[in-house]
């Protein structure tokens, strides 16, 4: 749990970074890594008090650093995605009058009718996601309503699982909370609902109507509407902070409370993404965010709603072979050393002599393929390649695979898309260059240390001015600019265009070779 910005006096203030660290500051909870795993290696949870009580250590930190919460304006936050907080009967009462001489986890001890939560990492749910499936009209039907086909990880099923297993806590709850949600819920001293960005992430929100679907509801539990609550814009203010805060922590009475969200739309906030742009984190796992107006829903990757603009959405892939990937590759044929591994990047051409790689060492997500397959100019498989052919291949092969799926949710490359480059890999110049020539797009760097509370507090700044018609892109414009590190080859489009028909098939070939 972290704070690092806030909007003071109308204006974003980047103030000390402090959080908690839940292993080593809240030890009774008995957590590691911040969670439970449960002897089935597939449920896993996180205590609820725990968070609790970490914002209780968060502020009290704040406080005694020196921050002035009455000059706050107005505070957002964010929550990891697809975690839920089921609240019992009579916690609504409580959270209306919470007495400020306590700690809030005092207070709070007796109101959740499930004392552990789901958190992103349980994989408990395939019998729910089935179902689910099932009901929609199968996979496809499911991503084109909700924005992606049902993963265990989602809320909606995470709910149908309790709901089956456990009907006593679930008789008990009276509301049903995302993680964001449920913090902005202790901010604002009642439910808060559920913005539409982070509500994408649940298999229960239609994406074009940004109302819960029917038939999603129905097939997750009866009466699953009133627990939830109606969903709101992710720019709503939600009101003034509760007077808990007001009294225990000096926060101004007409701070306001905007609407929480999940970490990964905070992150495209943070980044301050706009129409057309693509965002690639090169770390351990490559992530890509896109800013998309005409989504086509896949079985692969998902869309959300936009959290700073409400008629448009984002994207999310994630790609498991990243940079461990790239590292092996410079380890095997460069020596070890970036220098050597850049060079060779400079000294092959563009499409590698029509040389393909495919490179999943462990089982991708998209595609879900293990297994290392080169091909040479021919589209024949080959057991090796040399080494400074091996090295452009990895990278033109990861980020051949990041446009053709980026293409594949709806991106495509408009007059003015920037490619932003952030995480360890984005150091590297030729390896950013590559990336500019296969998406034919001008790459920018951006050093972010924390996007998701930087895009939390932007998202704090624009909620105060978004009713009366301010674009997000106008509140951040005095932020500091991405630097341009990269622009593309002259012939870029012509090569990567071309090499980008041979990759869709060959990808197709090594995944019915996978699967066979």
């Amino acid at each position: 749990m972290k704070l690092k910005a806030v909007v003071i006096d109308g204006e974003l203030r980047v103030v000390h970074q402090s959080g908690v660290q839940f292993d080593a500051e809240l030890p009774e909870f008995r957590t590691q890594g911040g969670v439970h795993i449960h002897t089935d290696r597939l449920t896993v949870t996180s205590p609820v008090l725990m968070w609790v009580k970490a914002l209780d250590l968060l502020l009290d930190k704040m406080k005694r650093a020196g921050l002035d919460f009455s000059r706050v304006r107005a505070l957002s936050g964010s929550g990891q995605q697809h975690g839920s907080v089921f609240w019992r009967r009579g916690a609504s009462e409580t959270l209306k009058h919470l007495d400020p001489d306590q700690d809030l986890h005092q207070l709070l001890q007796d109101s959740f009718s499930v004392s552990d939560s789901p958190v992103w990492m349980d994989s408990s749910s395939t019998q729910q996601c089935e179902d689910l499936q099932a009901a929609a009209g199968g996979a496809l039907r499911l991503a084109e309503i909700t924005g992606s086909r049902a993963y265990e990880r989602f809320t909606g099923n995470q709910i149908a699982k309790l709901r089956q297993t456990r009907a006593e806590e679930f008789q008990d709850t009276e509301r049903i909370s995302l993680v964001s949600s449920f913090a902005a819920s202790l901010f604002l001293g009642g439910y808060a609902a559920i913005d539409y960005s982070d509500g994408s992430g649940m298999n229960l929100l239609d994406i074009r109507t940004r109302n819960w679907s029917e038939i999603c509801l129905q097939a997750t539990a009866p009466h699953l509407d009133q627990l939830l609550g109606a969903p709101l814009p992710s720019t709503s203010v939600l009101g003034p902070v509760s007077s808990y805060f007001v009294h225990r922590y000096g926060f101004s009475e007409s701070c306001s409370v905007v609407a929480f969200t999940g970490d990964n739309p905070a992150s495209l906030a943070g980044m301050r993404l706009q129409p057309g742009d693509v965002a690639v984190s090169l770390g351990t796992s490559d992530t890509v965010f896109l800013w998309l107006q005409q989504p086509r829903p896949a079985l692969e990757g998902h869309v959300f709603c936009n959290p700073v603009e409400q008629q448009e959405y984002m994207a999310l892939l994630c790609f498991k072979n990243g940079s461990l990937t790239r590292e092996r590759v410079r380890n095997e044929c460069a020596g070890a050393s970036w220098e050597l591994f850049s060079a060779a990047l400079r000294d092959t051409p563009l499409g590698n002599h029509g040389n393909i790689g495919f490179y999943f060492e462990t089982m991708e997500i998209t595609p879900p393929v293990i297994g290392v397959h080169r091909f040479d100019s021919a589209d024949c498989e080959v057991s090796s390649l040399s080494p400074q052919v091996e090295v452009r291949a990895v990278v033109e092969g990861q980020f051949l695979s990041r446009r053709l799926h980026a293409e594949r949710l709806g991106y495509s490359i408009i007059p003015g898309t920037r490619v932003l480059a952030t995480g360890g890999a984005s150091s590297n110049k030729e390896i950013l260059q590559v990336l500019s020539d296969v998406f034919n797009a001008p790459v920018y760097t951006i050093d972010l240390s924390d996007s998701t509370c930087l895009g939390s507090a932007y998202r704090a700044l624009h909620g105060l001015v978004a009713e009366s018609g301010a674009s997000f892109v106008d509140v951040v414009k005095k932020a500091p600019e991405p630097r341009l590190v990269a622009t593309p080859h002259p012939k870029a489009k012509e090569v990567y265009d071309e090499l980008l028909k041979r990759y869709v098939q060959l990808e197709e070939r090594v995944v019915q070779k996978s699967h066979s």
